[in-house]
C-alpha cells in the first residue's frame, strides 16, 4: 500500500453531510465526499464522470487543530422568491443558518495500492485544473493542499498519520495528543458520505473509528547557514 497526504487548513471550512433546506451543517473533520470532490477539481473531472477509483481509497484524518464551530446567519430573497408555481413571492425572506469551522487544521491521508493514481493526484494538487476549496466554494485553503513529501510509497495509512510532522504553526500550542478518524469496516460510527455519483448526488454509508494518538513533533525549522566572521 501507498499513501497520499493532504493539508486542509484555512480560516473557514465546512464539511456538511446532512444539510437540509435552511440549515447547513458541518462535521468536525473533512468528509470523504468533500475530499473526493476536491480531488476531482484538481484532476479536472466533471460532475458526471465516475469517481469509483477515488472513493475506493481508504481515508484517515488527523485533527491537528480542532478549530471553532461558528455560524453565519443568511437572508435571501430581497427581490422576491421564485415559487414552484412560477410566481414570485415578494413578501417574505428566506432565512438560513450556515455552520463552519474556523481556523481548523487537518492532515488527510488516502491509502491505496495504485501508486500511479496516487502520483497523478499528487501532481494534480500541485497544479490543480480548477480552484480548490474546503467544502464550500467561498472557503479557499489558507495554505497549499499539496505537500511536497505528501506522496509516501510503500507506507501504511496509520503509520503515515502517526509520524508526519504536526501541522500547527505555533509550537507553544503543540498538543499532547490529536484526534484520529480512520475508515474502518468494524467502526462504531456511520458516515453517509461515501460518494457514488456527484451528478445524481448519491452517497453510501461508511464506517469510521475515532481514537487519539500522541501528537507528533512539528517539523524542525531549517537553520540558515552563516559563514564565520
Amino acid at each position: 500500500m501507498s499513501v497520499l497526504l493532504l493539508r486542509l487548513s484555512g480560516p473557514m471550512q465546512s464539511w456538511g453531510v446532512q444539510s437540509r433546506f435552511t440549515v447547513r451543517d458541518t462535521g468536525l473533520e473533512p468528509s470523504k465526499s468533500g475530499v473526493v470532490g476536491l480531488l476531482c477539481a484538481a484532476l479536472g473531472r466533471r460532475r458526471h464522470e465516475p469517481v469509483d477509483d477515488l472513493a475506493d481509497l481508504t481515508m484517515g484524518v488527523r485533527v491537528d487543530q480542532e478549530g471553532t464551530m461558528a455560524r453565519d446567519y443568511h437572508t435571501a430573497g430581497k427581490g422576491g422568491i421564485l415559487k414552484a408555481s412560477g410566481q414570485v413571492d415578494r413578501r417574505r425572506l428566506v432565512v438560513s443558518n450556515r455552520y463552519y469551522l474556523a481556523d481548523a487544521r487537518f492532515l488527510v491521508g488516502l491509502e491505496g495500492d495504485d501508486l500511479t493514481l496516487l502520483r497523478e493526484l499528487h501532481n494534480a494538487l500541485r497544479d490543480p485544473h480548477w480552484p480548490l476549496y474546503l467544502g464550500r466554494k467561498a472557503f479557499v485553503p489558507g495554505e497549499p493542499v499539496w505537500l511536497e513529501d505528501g506522496l509516501q510509497p510503500d507506507q501504511a495509512l496509520l503509520e503515515a498519520l502517526r509520524t508526519y510532522p504536526w501541522l500547527g504553526l505555533d509550537s507553544e500550542k503543540h498538543p499532547d495528543q490529536v484526534r484520529l478518524v480512520l475508515e474502518d469496516p468494524a467502526g462504531s460510527e456511520v458516515r453517509p458520505d461515501q460518494p457514488r455519483s456527484f451528478a445524481e448526488r448519491r452517497f453510501a454509508p461508511r464506517r469510521v473509528s475515532t481514537t487519539f494518538i500522541p501528537a507528533p513533533p512539528p517539523r524542525e525549522e531549517e537553520v540558515p547557514c552563516t559563514s564565520p566572521d
